[in-house]
């Protein structure tokens, strides 16, 4: 790994700790944004992260169409292209859903392959494991405690050092009750963490449920609307209780995407928030972009989402269809994706450097890359 230059995911996030900096991890769900992005993060001396999922990215390719190493050879072929070295290769979401042996054994070996391909920072997210019937908070999480363990132990034994970035999570992003979105409270995040800090796992960031949804949404009349349901107070409430208690972790913000930057810039709780996720946002651009370059695969993709997701959706639009599956899609047409010809990956390249701009601008991390010097 010595001639390959990707940052150490503890590094940075160390680095940027409590400076009022939030580094942006983008979803490259189509790689030809990452060429536009570094652009960007060279231009902005920006510290950024490169990132997808389990469902995104695995050892069966996910629905991108990419292997781990797929994602890490396309990722560093940006940055030679562009000459910038300030990045680090995050695993998201290595969602674990019922906590077996199986399930647990599938996301190790997920893990190895990341590890192997250069990943340098991992997300474990076993929030689908909560005990509704536990006694109290820690009886109630100690599925996801367990889980979130073993495979943190998992990385550090194959990781090769204490170096690598950790992203655990605690009440599950985007979960609704009758009531509405189901928000994590304060004393859940600081029990979580106390108890895997006992078990030996430190954490350098946390995602909580805070109102935030994955994804574009949409209004009853399948009209995309704004993301601005990210409950603020909650999130600062969450991040005191962990300062108060004397832990060094801070806030992981999931979907970003759909949020107002002009609100990320103003509203947000910049250094609470250290990291956060922007990846459907990529993929619109890629999508929003072949409507004009490259409008007969569009038309084709758009076809095959709504004829293949129809069942699924009866009373949605076309459109609404296509904003919550056309990811889908991406597999499915990966090698005309990936045809498409210079005059589309300029574009695209273009586009992706101007909004990584506005996003490092928002997210106060113009210059960030400096204090890795430090």
């Amino acid at each position: 790994m010595s001639d390959i230059k990707i940052v150490q995911g503890k590094r940075m996030f160390d680095a940027v700790r409590d400076r009022g900096i939030i580094i942006m991890a983008a979803n490259t769900r189509m790689t030809m944004v990452t060429e536009g992005i570094f652009q960007a993060a060279k231009e902005a001396k920006s510290v950024v992260m490169v990132e997808l999922a389990k469902s995104e990215s695995n050892l069966e390719d996910g629905y991108t169409g990419l292997l781990p190493m797929d994602l890490s050879i396309h990722t560093q072929e940006a940055a030679k292209k562009t000459g910038f070295d300030g990045w680090a290769l995050h695993a998201d979401h290595l969602t674990v859903k019922r906590g077996d042996s199986a399930e647990i054994d599938a996301i190790k070996s997920l893990v190895k392959a990341q590890i192997d391909a250069h990943f340098t920072s991992f997300a474990i997210d076993a929030s689908h494991l909560f005990n509704f019937e536990g006694g109290d908070l820690e009886e109630e999480l100690s599925k996801n405690i367990e889980a979130t363990t073993e495979i943190a132990h998992f990385i550090k034994d194959h990781y090769g050092s204490d170096d690598f970035g950790l992203e655990v999570e605690v009440g599950e992003i985007g979960r609704k009750n009758d009531k509405g979105m189901v928000l994590t409270r304060p004393e859940e995040a600081a029990t979580f963490i106390k108890a895997l800090n006992r078990n030996g796992v430190e954490p350098q960031v946390i995602a909580i449920a805070n109102g935030s949804s994955h994804g574009n949404i949409y209004d009853d009349r399948g009209n995309l609307i704004k993301q601005i349901s990210i409950d603020i107070p909650q999130t600062v409430a969450v991040a005191k209780a962990l300062r108060d208690m004397g832990s060094p972790v801070r806030i992981a913000q999931h979907g970003i995407t759909g949020t107002p930057r002009h609100l990320i810039r103003s509203a947000f709780p910049h250094g609470d928030i250290i990291k956060g996720n922007v990846g459907t946002f990529w993929q619109n651009l890629v999508f929003d972009t072949f409507k004009v370059y490259e409008p007969d695969l569009y038309d084709q993709i758009l076809e095959w989402t709504v004829n293949t997701y129809r069942a699924k959706y009866p009373t949605k639009g076309k459109e609404e269809i296509f904003g919550k599956m056309g990811k889908m899609a991406i597999k499915e047409f990966f090698d005309d994706i990936y045809a498409v010809g210079d005059d589309t990956r300029e574009a695209i390249t273009a586009q992706s450097r101007a909004q990584a701009l506005m996003f490092f601008k928002a997210f106060n991390s113009y210059n960030s890359g400096k204090l890795l010097d430090g």
